[in-house]
């Protein structure tokens, strides 16, 4: 492409008039919204939209003379071909907690300079990092400009569709409930009013859901809990007078979304407001008034709904075992079409989603598929598209990541199947990624170990052979809602007391092997965290252990069976056996075939 005509070229040209105009040296444009959300409404898509870069996460910055894109791993090779043209260099970074882009802020703009970035979107403890960065290399912050808005014409407004509620009997608790749950917390805390911003908080909470965001059944609002009453700041029109009137009997207010920084502001002197740093945006934190108490730490509700009930839990055993229905008759359908028709990468895509529309409880997709065929499957978050996809023909691997939404539950599942002849390499690389799920789905641990001191459990028979993956291992799993959420995070995050894998979670364990160019294979199971028998002369109170949820033949043709020990054979038929004993009601004929076939045992 001809950087000259590029339109990212002539809005990033577009930026730097704006930057002169505004006095600024530099602008700082995050993978970010007013509620801290991972995926966004489009409205707050601007890094895409500047830059051409689809991907989930990266941050963009851009000066009077250059402009770059910071991405981790995960998107390297998918960065260098959608910046192609662009004029924006990509810089690679190991992780997406990397800091680098402070470092390159302090360096390259000048002392007495001066940054801009999006308070209302940026992170308040981001913004508390990037101050530090930027003070000591005498260079200003700014945070009250929006510069997008005086380049990007066609900027979309605030989503406005309608509210609705997470029914009996898949919300197991009531709105009252959890609110009093997180007035106890806060009582703990000394506070007197509990501001949350986070969307997933705030949809189990309230026990709503809504579809502001693609593939998260959320809402756009922030919600304000004192320890008598609760307003709900949300756009106008999305929820109804019947809706708003059962909202007012369990203590909650329906308030226009607008008006949440004024509350902020209204606050007393004598009160003492709870807020999340991690969770919160600089522009809100700096709206609440002077004078009152501010009291920093993990919302409530983050740990809260981490912890599934027993009643969710039996609600999200039944959601996968629909969910792997879908996908054995699926997949029956693709091998025996396989050579016969033309498949591609979005066919899967196509023919997975109809056929877990089909399934009871099913409400949506909980991310866009990613099928990756060779080379597409060496990058971990491939999304094919109309203008570029594979067709499934020849040898190699084809990797599926998918899920979807129910009523009672949300999934995330990747398998890899063979196509044609596979070659010793990559039954090698499938094997040892297979070892590594295993290995961590069969651990057990006391109560209290944080999550990321597990990591190292999967990654370490790839380890033995001098390969690694630049993604984290795990992250937990919402119950009809993201299908990313925390506190947990199986990775090389610095662990804190709150990463504590506690009975209820439910999380993925999903190492991988990446080839660049060749191929690429994650195996992926979602696991509920559950009490362990204690072993006896123990010191701990309780162990841990997993009970994995997914159910879905892992491929036994790609394993090489010479690197499984007997152990790791008799948990993998086990699994299987299992898988068959709860889908076998589910599906006949040739779906039914195929689950025998696919789990008989090795």
């Amino acid at each position: 492409m001809d950087t000259r005509t590029s339109p990212f070229r002539l809005r990033i040209d577009k930026v730097r008039e704006a930057l002169e105009r505004a006095g600024v040296h530099a602008l700082l444009v995050p993978s970010s919204d007013p509620h801290r959300s991972e995926y966004l409404p489009p409205r707050w898509q601007g890094r895409e939209w500047l830059s051409g870069f689809t991907g989930s996460m990266g941050t963009l910055l851009v000066t009077r003379e250059v402009a770059c894109l910071f991405a981790d791993s995960r998107y390297w090779v998918q960065a260098e071909a959608e910046l192609a043209g662009s004029s924006i260099t990509l810089e690679r970074i190991p992780t997406g907690n990397s800091t680098a882009h402070l470092e390159w802020l302090a360096r390259n703009v000048p002392s007495g300079g001066v940054v801009a970035v999006d308070g209302q979107v940026l992170g308040l403890e981001q913004a508390q990092m990037l101050q530090r960065a930027l003070d000591a290399a005498g260079v200003t912050l700014r945070t009250d400009l929006d510069l997008l808005d005086a380049v990007w014409p066609d900027r979309d407004g605030l989503p406005a569709q309608t509210v609705y509620e997470h029914p009996a009997p898949y919300a197991t608790r009531s709105r009252t409930d959890k609110l009093g749950r997180i007035r106890e917390a806060m009582a703990a805390m000394g506070a007197t009013h509990h501001f949350v911003s986070t969307v997933d908080d705030i949809a189990w909470i309230t026990n709503l859901r809504g579809s502001d965001v693609s593939y998260n059944p959320v809402f756009l609002a922030h919600l304000l809990i004192s320890a008598h009453d609760a307003t709900l700041y949300i756009g106008a029109g999305k929820i109804d007078a019947a809706l708003a009137a059962r909202l007012s009997a369990d203590g909650i207010t329906v308030a226009p979304y607008a008006d949440a920084p004024a509350a902020l502001g209204g606050l007393a002197r004598h009160d003492i407001l709870l807020v999340d740093p991690r969770r919160l945006t600089y522009g809100l934190r700096s709206a609440v008034a002077d004078g009152v108490r501010v009291i920093e730490s993990i919302n409530p509700s983050t740990l809260l709904k981490s912890r599934k009930s027993p009643e969710e839990a039996a609600f999200v055993r039944e959601a996968m075992a629909e969910d792997g229905a879908a996908m054995c008759e699926f997949y029956a359908w693709f091998e025996q079409a396989l050579g016969r028709e033309r498949i591609t990468e979005l066919t899967i895509d196509e023919r997975l989603t109809a056929a877990r529309a089909r399934r009871p409880g099913f409400k949506g997709l909980s991310f866009s598929t990613i099928a990756g065929f060779n080379a597409n499957g060496a990058m971990p978050h491939y999304r094919a598209t109309p203008s570029s996809h594979a067709v499934i023909e020849g040898d190699g691997l084809l990797l599926i990541d998918s899920g979807a939404q129910y009523w009672g539950g949300t999934t995330d599942i990747t398998r890899v199947w063979p196509i044609g002849t596979v070659s010793a390499a990559m039954k090698r690389d499938y094997t040892l990624v297979l070892k590594g799920t295993m290995a961590l789905s069969r651990t057990r641990f006391p109560r209290g170990t944080t999550s990321p001191m597990v990591d190292a459990i999967a990654r370490a028979p790839l380890w033995e052979q001098g390969i690694d993956f630049g993604h984290g291992t795990g992250h937990g799993v919402g119950y009809f809602l993201a299908v990313h959420e925390g506190p947990q995070s199986i990775s090389r995050a610095v662990p804190d007391s709150t990463m504590a894998f506690e009975p209820g979670m439910i999380t993925s364990i999903e190492p991988g092997v990446y080839r660049a160019g060749q191929w690429g294979v994650r195996i992926e199971n979602l696991v509920l965290t559950v009490p362990a028998a204690t072993p006896e002369g123990t010191t701990f109170a309780q162990f841990l252990e997993f009970e994995t949820l997914t159910l879905c033949p892992i491929d036994t043709r790609c394993i090489d069976r010479t690197l499984l020990r007997a152990d790791e054979v008799a948990w993998l038929n086990a699994y299987h056996t299992t898988v068959r004993e709860r889908l076998a009601p589910k599906v006949s004929g040739g779906a039914l075939a195929w689950l025998q076939a696919r789990t008989a045992a090795i």
